[in-house]
């Protein structure tokens, strides 16, 4: 009897760990179809800038410098890369889009045993005017731990539990969400994951992941809308 539980036992063990076995094969299988994809489509940006008219390059040293401090970019640095960086006209306004990859100290250590890069999304369009900062999101219980700027309410409940507006002149953001803009925003799930942010004469979106094309054409498409919206007193009177 012993000897059958102790059989058991060890055909319990060797099923298990084949299991575990099976689990990381998978794992790596499906991490390297996913790599694949993701070279292929980065492989892709070249051919679908030329055939816009656009530039591109696959590394810019020094091009994402000057946008420290908007979204996901540290605050200060120096000589930055900017990975796939497009530049060109869409929809009758000048853009600009680009990957920015650091290494994030919370992120997992590859098999490798280095630590995994986060890749940040960057796009943005050419305003008729310059604005003073404002920025546009969803709210976020960091927001205090990140000490992020006081939050500016509009006195329209719906939208104020919605988003996070801030800013360093409320007329300028009373200008821009307007009615038709709030409306705008609330009905479309493209602003529940892309926060907007005015900087000078430009307007930012932006996404933590790989760059591809079809978030160039989303994110550009979505820029874009909220420009056409944006009253043009606003810039004016900013």
């Amino acid at each position: 009897m012993e000897q059958l539980v102790g059989t058991l036992l060890k055909t319990l063990v060797a099923l298990f760990v084949l299991g575990l076995v099976g689990l990381a094969i998978r794992g790596i299988v499906r991490s390297s179809r996913e790599g694949d994809r993701i070279q292929k489509e980065w492989a892709e940006l070249e051919g679908v800038a030329a055939s816009h008219g656009w530039t591109y390059e696959r590394r810019a040293p020094g091009r994402a410098t000057q946008y420290c401090g908007v979204g996901p970019m540290p605050g200060k640095g120096s000589n930055l890369t900017a990975w796939h960086y497009i530049t060109g006209e869409f929809r009758g306004r000048s853009f600009k889009c680009f990957e920015y990859r650091y290494v994030d100290p919370l992120s997992p250590t590859t098999q490798n045993g280095s630590k995994k890069l986060t890749h940040e999304s960057m796009f943005l369009i050419s305003a008729p005017g310059s604005g003073p900062f404002m920025q546009v999101g969803r709210p976020s219980k960091l927001d205090r731990v990140m000490g992020r700027r006081p939050r500016t309410l509009l006195g329209v409940p719906e939208f104020d539990e919605k988003f996070r507006v801030a800013t360093d002149d409320e007329g300028f953001v009373r200008n821009v969400l307007t009615e038709d803009m709030r409306g705008f925003l609330l009905s479309d799930p493209r602003a529940g994951t892309s926060p907007l942010r005015v900087r000078d004469d430009e307007l930012f979106t932006w996404y933590t992941g790989y760059l591809s094309q079809q978030a160039i054409e989303d994110q550009l498409n979505y820029l874009s809308d909220v420009m056409d919206r944006i009253p043009a007193q606003a810039w004016t009177s900013a």
